[in-house]
């Protein structure tokens, strides 16, 4: 080091700022112990840790942005853990439950959902890196990577709501993640809460709503989810519909 050069300026952090990085890695560790029940047979703890990580992620970048402590290592702390805890576990609990009986469709399943759900987020944070000015678009395109994860397993909550009889053949199983995948790289719209208002006198109908699902969730956790998948597609479906007319319209 040469007499001029000069050590960077140390910047301090209050604790409580490091709370949205220690979320992520806590979802992180979520993900990671879900695969280890599904490697143990414990499909039901495997999915609720994928949810628990889906939840913690909807956290840590509204925690970031409240506390003023958004850095560029935490955005990227932020999608490496959702690769794995919306990529790669959930397809690896997928082929453990029901993809092993065709090893080879459902690892060609495993790896195509996996790269889909990599490209989703590299498309992702190249489009949240808007010039200073500009304004950040309000909904998704394409099926976000925790909503993908969560749609990806549907063959689970479906057997676990009604029969293992109704188990899908390995193959349906890997159609389906493929399908998802696709979902997540496509360039249709897909519902956002971003830009979401609701009149101060309707609150009381939305919080109402969240608890009635809660409750549903712990009450009857496989039919609410399988609930939930399908009405978020019939949501996707309206608004490629709309996003159509208003194309034809034009021109």
């Amino acid at each position: 080091m040469t007499e001029t050069e000069a050590l960077p300026p140390r910047r301090k952090l209050h604790i409580f700022q490091l709370l949205p990085n220690l979320i992520s890695i806590l979802a992180l560790c979520s993900g990671l112990t879900a695969i280890r029940f599904a490697v143990e047979g414990k499909f039901g703890l495997a999915v609720a840790l994928i949810g628990l990580a889906a939840a913690l992620d909807g956290i840590d970048g509204r925690l970031a942005r409240m506390l003023k402590s958004e850095s560029a290592i935490g955005a990227e702390l932020d999608s490496l853990c959702d690769l794995v805890n919306f990529g790669v576990t959930p397809a690896l609990v997928l082929y453990y439950w029901g993809l092993r009986a065709d090893t080879s469709l459902g690892w060609i399943a495993v790896l195509i959902y996996t790269v889909c759900c990599m490209l989703r987020l590299a498309r992702f944070n190249v489009g949240n890196r808007v010039a200073e000015g500009e304004e950040k678009p309000k909904g998704f395109v394409g099926v976000p990577s925790p909503a993908g994860a969560m749609l990806a397993l549907g063959p689970i909550y479906l057997v676990y709501a009604f029969h293992p009889v109704l188990a899908p053949p390995p193959w349906a199983t890997a159609l389906w993640m493929v399908f998802v995948g696709g979902l997540m790289i496509s360039r249709m719209p897909t519902p956002s809460f971003k830009g979401v208002r609701v009149y101060a006198e309707n609150a009381r109908f939305i919080l109402v709503g969240s608890v009635a699902v809660i409750a549903a969730l712990l009450t009857y956790p496989w039919v609410t989810l399988l609930l939930l998948d399908v009405v978020y597609l019939a949501a996707i479906l309206v608004l490629w519909r709309k996003s159509a007319r208003s194309l034809r319209s034009v021109v």
